[in-house]
């Protein structure tokens, strides 16, 4: 009984000290996680703006929702379309059902205000720097390759992925709404659902969370490489733009019933204007020109000539024919009594106001 009684509070002095030293590593790690909070509040600022100024800009300064207006941001969607990485099905879905695609932005612009302002407060950070992280996701795998002067769509998208994360490890820290909540409710801080949603320690043990930095860091650097590669060649081979100059892809040529059509897919150059069609010119086996439009008869023509198949449309300009990118459309040329169909091979060449020329042989029906 002597022992018992020299044994018992000696066990509540070591219960009493374990407590003491765990309640020690959980401030000090609270004190960790605050600190890496505060010392990435300059990436969690910039990062909210970046996505919650999409909304500002196409609800407050302009209204690019609405499918009429020239800035419809449904028609920069439309551009991505050629060159996106694995989600071209997904692109060309909606670029084809326009009420969808409306929907589709309106909810996207949404998103993104949602997510940049609860960024910017730092109010359910982890939850939504994984909202980040799909989002640059989305631009990564969409816009990539678009970049006229820099690659500027890649290193938004990459940085955008590589800040998600970080932002998801360290928590909103001191300077946030998160660090709020936790003060005035002590309880969330034990909360392990807080703690993956918001901010506070990471629920996981150091060792853990070492390795899921190192694998999510790795990862997202093997991204980047393989993404560089992919949309630009920068890491072997030729580098390349393909927003630099413009490339009109043309399919299905063909004459029958006395008129010329084809489909024409602009699938490269700046997207913000259009290639300007200033000359289209049909010539038979030996060279000879039998049908040639230049610039102003291109503009003059009508809507039923053009079909369109996307949102983004070939249209008439003032002095040529307008194609921007990721527009696809069939274009019909009546020739009358121009030629005589007699069954040879003719080709077809198209004319840019750049002086880039692309040709296609035309088979008779």
């Amino acid at each position: 009984m002597g022992f018992l009684k020299v044994c018992k509070p000696a066990f509540l002095f070591t219960q009493k000290q374990n407590k003491m030293n765990s309640d020690k590593n959980i401030a000090v790690r609270n004190s960790e996680f605050n600190t890496a909070g505060v010392i990435t509040l300059a990436i969690r600022l910039v990062v909210g703006w970046t996505y919650f100024s999409a909304l500002w800009r196409r609800l407050v300064l302009a209204d690019k929702l609405d499918p009429e207006s020239a800035g419809y941001i449904g028609e920069k969607f439309n551009h991505f379309l050629p060159n996106a990485l694995g989600i071209q099905p997904l692109i060309e879905y909606m670029v084809t059902h326009p009420d969808v695609l409306w929907w589709n932005m309106v909810i996207f612009t949404v998103v993104e205000g949602i997510v940049g302002l609860f960024i910017i407060f730092g109010l359910f950070t982890r939850l939504m720097s994984i909202g980040v992280f799909g989002l640059a996701m989305g631009i990564l795998l969409g816009s990539g390759w678009i970049g006229t002067t820099c690659l500027d769509e890649w290193q938004i998208g990459i940085l955008g992925i590589a800040t998600g994360f970080v932002l998801f490890l360290s928590g909103g820290g001191h300077f946030s709404a998160d660090n709020y909540l936790m003060k005035k409710r002590p309880n969330l801080a034990d909360k392990k659902w807080f703690s993956w949603l918001g901010s506070g320690i990471f629920p996981l043990p150091v060792k853990k969370l070492k390795r899921v930095a190192l694998i999510g860091s790795l990862s997202i650097f093997a991204i980047s490489l393989y993404t560089n590669q992919h949309f630009h060649g920068g890491l072997w081979g030729t580098l390349h733009n393909k927003s630099v100059s413009p490339k009109i892809e043309i399919s299905h040529p063909r004459i029958n019933d006395n008129k010329l059509s084809f489909e024409v897919y602009r699938v490269e150059g700046v997207d913000v204007y259009g290639s300007f069609l200033i000359g289209v010119e049909l010539r038979d086996s030996q060279g000879q020109s039998l049908m040639k439009l230049n610039g102003e008869q291109l503009a003059s023509l009508n809507e039923s000539q053009i079909q369109n198949e996307y949102v983004t449309e070939v249209k008439p300009g003032k002095h040529s024919l307008i194609i921007p990118l990721g527009a696809r459309a069939t274009i019909s040329l009546p020739f009358g009594d121009l030629i005589e169909v007699d069954g040879e091979e003719y080709s077809l060449t198209l004319t840019d106001i750049s002086g880039k020329q692309w040709t296609a042989n035309v088979p008779q029906d």
